[in-house]
């Protein structure tokens, strides 16, 4: 029992690195604000370290090396990330070739807060008849998104449509026409993407398929491919906790969201931001009812 005792501290201190924690990276590049996170836990002395780059999905990383408050890790099939930690922040740099990034990472807030107790009436974002209170973003030049018919469409692979009104909490209502081969996403303060496809079902895993929370949360249980048709979400999200109800039926259920998803605007997660619509993947996609409660003052 003296042993145990005598060795209970040296394994809590080692269970006490610095790096360990949820870390949001907001990232000026030459292309522009890129976002990614990072998820280290430590047990027993062993790392976890999982990674979400600016697209794609979270993952595992293999290739890493944590020693002390240091932190290497491939980011990229020839891009590290070499990271101190200090101050409560991760600092480094990002190697890719020659080019280096300055890179700042901050602890991903704990969000944790009580639903309110009153809603405000749905408010239409999309009022059927133009684009008034949305903007294309990511190359607008190339923006397909037009009303046609009283509904939301983009007609062709281009830009990203977002709300130029930002939102913390609150209740999103969106009804959706997802053609056979399509790809979109419904973003959640422009972090957290609310998934839609069509796409074979061998080309997504559960958690990166239609009403999944993109790479973090899978939804349950599993309803019917409709292609063509017209179907309803009904998502809250309360700090970083989401519900999706997904025509009528609960599919994520009061989850936490760990932390931002691929293509997020920002890492900022503590702050309000707005909805946005990827057009950026595949045409095709009509979106109607779009609506929005917050909570009530």
């Amino acid at each position: 029992m003296l042993a145990c005792a005598l060795l209970a501290p040296v394994v809590a201190q080692q269970d006490s690195s610095p790096l360990v924690g949820r870390w949001d990276f907001t990232v000026a590049s030459p292309n522009g604000v890129r976002a990614y996170w990072l998820g280290v836990t430590q047990k027993g002395g062993q790392f976890d370290v999982w990674f979400q780059p600016a697209g794609g999905n979270v993952y595992q990383v293999k290739d890493f090396k944590a020693e002390g408050p240091h932190l290497r890790l491939a980011a990229g099939s020839s891009t590290t990330w070499e990271l101190d930690a200090h101050d409560g922040k991760l600092t480094g740099l990002e190697k890719h070739g020659a080019n280096t990034i300055e890179l700042t990472g901050v602890r991903a807030p704990e969000l944790k807060r009580a639903a309110p107790a009153r809603w405000t009436d749905p408010e239409p974002l999309f009022n059927g008849k133009d684009l008034t209170g949305w903007q294309p973003i990511g190359n607008p030049a190339n923006s397909h998104w037009m009303v046609k018919d009283g509904l939301l469409v983009n007609q062709a692979h281009g830009a990203n449509l977002k709300t130029t009104r930002t939102f913390d909490d609150f209740k999103v209502h969106y009804e959706v026409n997802c053609p056979d081969d399509g790809n979109s996403g419904f973003y959640l303060r422009g972090r957290y993407e609310v998934q839609i496809e069509y796409e074979p079902l061998t080309s997504n895993p559960p958690e990166r398929r239609i009403g999944s929370v993109y790479g973090r949360i899978a939804p349950h249980p599993d309803q019917p491919r409709t292609p063509g048709k017209w179907e309803t979400f009904d998502v809250t999200l309360v700090g970083r906790t989401v519900t999706v109800v997904r025509n009528g039926i609960t599919t994520i259920d009061h989850q936490e969201i760990e932390g931002i998803t691929g293509g997020a605007l920002d890492a900022n997660e503590g702050e309000p931001g707005p909805f946005y619509i990827q057009g950026d993947h595949t045409g095709g996609l009509e979106f109607r009812n779009i609506t929005v409660s917050v909570p009530q003052p």
